[in-house]
């Protein structure tokens, strides 16, 4: 940091709740709120979009010398290239969160997230690029992402005080859905018109998420009690959490098993190009119908809050995403295709929203870095390990037998998951 007089200076700690007090419960009336709230839609958008891309082209490279069953392997690779680094460094990522500067720590993040998207547009302009190019910058890319996701949500509390924290909270699950959503029906489209362009519009994304990042003035360091202790005892200390609260537990568990055997993610682009023969145009259309079921039920949401019986509500949606994942499966009419993603999109977001609700209200401030952390390796993890189980149940199942499999283990989780968590199956209120 500079010490010259022009430079602005950080908002510490202590000045910070001092000048969020007249702010009261409003978050949307602190202007680093609102920066941070765009950075994460932008960056959440600019890794969806991404990630579209990448797995349309490396199943059309893998599909000029491969079966279907084999070409679904190297999707499967994609998956695991990212979980790994994922798995290997979000714990340690979490107690980080808790130790060190997470504004500093969320900027190198996405700096990170912004080259390897470079790499990626690098490739894809020169036409030709290497399976095993594109795998490893997927790997550096999973490296940043286990980073990114504890600090951002852990700085989150230093720049709205406590008074607000809980409709920040609220706000920033909307960002993060809202990018999760828009970002594959975006992909979807731009990757049927250009791949490079999908790749080129994901970096410009990143920039302009970095730049939300970097003219935020409050302090990102952690206080001295936040900061203490051993480093693996306190990354231990996060894990115990999450054992020993049965809600939080079984929340970010059913995510994990649900994606793992339901996710569609890996399976468009097959779909799009060997079953329904609709080629990207159609491949974009998949993609999109999903992200807009869910998107309109994130608007539906946010003008009518689920009032109560929150817990069965989860369940049910995701016992309706598990038969949307069997009807996809079986179709071979591709609006039929589409619509069943568009109600399996819309009863996701009902189950993600209640479920990171659930998470966030049932976290005291300061494990939030290492809960997050947990979170993200069983949830944003979970997309990734299920690409990869996702590319060797189509090796040995074929596409429709692996979709109709994971529906059916969708729906099995549900019951089996209601039974092992009552809390969670009665939790009620949302606020």
């Amino acid at each position: 940091m500079t010490d010259s007089p022009e430079a602005p200076e950080p908002i510490t700690k202590p000045n910070a709740e001092a000048a969020l007090a007249a702010h009261g419960t409003n978050p949307w009336a602190i202007h680093d709120f609102r920066l941070i709230w765009l950075g994460r839609v932008l960056a959440v958008l600019a890794i969806q979009i991404q990630s579209s891309a990448l797995l349309w082209q490396v199943y059309e490279i893998a599909r000029r010398d491969h079966p279907i069953e084999q070409a679904s392997l190297y999707l499967g690779l994609v998956g695991l290239a990212q979980f790994i680094p994922l798995l290997l460094l979000t714990l340690p990522a979490g107690e980080m969160a808790d130790r060190r500067d997470r504004r500093r720590t969320v900027i190198l993040a996405i700096l990170a997230e912004g080259t390897c998207a470079a790499c990626f547009l690098a490739m894809a302009i020169h036409g030709h690029p290497p399976l095993w190019g594109l795998l490893a910058v997927a790997v550096g890319f999973g490296a940043s992402r286990a980073f990114l996701a504890p600090a951002s949500q852990a700085y989150l509390p230093m720049v709205v005080g406590r008074a607000a924290l809980p409709r920040a909270i609220a706000a920033q699950s909307i960002a993060f859905q809202t990018g999760a959503i828009a970002g594959p029906a975006l992909g979807g489209v731009i990757v049927g018109v250009s791949v490079p362009l999908a790749y080129g519009v994901s970096l410009g994304l990143f920039a302009v998420a970095l730049l939300c990042f970097l003219i935020i003035r409050t302090s990102g360091k952690p206080t001295p009690v936040e900061a203490s202790g051993d480093r693996w005892e306190a990354v231990k200390d996060g894990l115990r959490y999450v054992w020993n609260t049965k809600i939080v537990l079984g929340a970010i568990s059913l995510d994990l098993i649900v994606v793992l055997f339901a996710g569609v993610a890996l399976l468009t682009p097959i779909f799009a190009r060997d079953i329904l023969h609709v080629g990207p145009e159609g491949f974009g259309l998949l993609r999109a119908s999903f992200g807009i079921g869910a998107f309109m039920m994130a608007l539906i949401l946010a003008r009518y809050p689920i009032p109560g019986r929150g817990g069965m509500l989860m369940f049910a949606s995701v016992a309706v995403f598990g038969v949307c994942t069997i009807v996809f499966g079986l179709s071979k009419i591709v609006w039929l295709s589409a619509a069943a993603l568009f109600i399996g999109g819309a009863a996701d977001m009902v189950s993600v929203n209640i479920r990171q609700t659930l998470i966030q209200l049932s976290t005291p401030d300061h494990m939030r870095g290492r809960v997050s952390s947990v979170s993200m390796l069983f949830i944003g993890a979970s997309n990734e390990l299920g690409e990869a189980y996702s590319g060797v149940m189509v090796r040995f199942l074929g596409p429709i037998g692996a979709a109709v499999f994971g529906g059916f283990g969708a729906l099995a989780a549900t019951g089996v998951w209601a039974k092992l968590f009552p809390g969670l199956r009665k939790a009620d209120k949302l606020v």
